[in-house]
């Protein structure tokens, strides 16, 4: 495998823990439907948490949460939406993130609850 691919699972399993320390109760990890993939789908309280987990070694190239772009929050909105109709889910959900920075441990992470919302599409 690749080193990146690597460490991108290496920084998946750190935001789990991480979010596990904080209370969230992991429901899947790297979930999909077709091509579309939800990295982590958490509960918080009442809430159901869909999780988009970026990882880089450092941030020479920008911070690992902006790489998520208007094309990638559709692709996670759609994935969210395939989740909730295939599960049945009637509960509030929102959206969050989590940045993981390093190559080994300790990593920097940072956790963004609510850090996009669904866009409205013109109907």
């Amino acid at each position: 495998m690749s080193e990146h691919y690597e460490l991108g699972k290496k920084g998946e399993e750190e935001a789990a823990n991480f979010l596990t320390k904080k209370g969230f109760y992991i429901m899947h990890r790297n979930w999909r439907c077709g091509k579309l993939e939800l990295d982590i789908v958490a509960r918080d309280g009442d809430e159901i948490v869909f999780v988009e987990v970026k990882t880089r070694r450092n941030t020479y190239f920008g911070y690992p949460d902006e790489a998520i772009d208007d094309r990638k929050i559709r692709r996670i909105v759609s994935a969210a939406g395939a989740y909730v109709r295939y599960y049945s889910i009637n509960l509030p959900i929102r959206y969050d993130v989590v940045s993981v920075i390093g190559m080994e441990p300790p990593f920097e992470i940072e956790h963004v609850p609510d850090a996009f919302f669904p866009p409205m599409w013109n109907r």
